[in-house]
């Protein structure tokens, strides 16, 4: 038998996926070195930035921006 804590945390993780897919977004879960989770949030702090994952979207913004530039 599965713990309830465990169920009612799956089940609330489940409702938060719904809620992010409702609002167009999709959770990502990524495995990165240590290094590069600190320039991450060497980022973070200097540009004030409430956390990483808004990091991470403005590199890809700007990578994206680079290779529209390329074509």
């Amino acid at each position: 038998m599965i713990p309830r804590t465990t169920t009612s945390n799956a089940a609330g993780m489940r409702a938060y996926r719904r809620q992010l897919a409702e609002q167009g977004r999709h959770q990502l879960i990524i495995d990165l070195p240590r290094e590069t989770v600190a320039f991450l949030d060497e980022i973070k702090a200097r540009q004030g930035l409430r956390s990483r994952s808004q990091v991470l979207l403005q590199l890809i913004e700007q990578g994206r921006a680079a290779a529209q530039q390329m074509t």
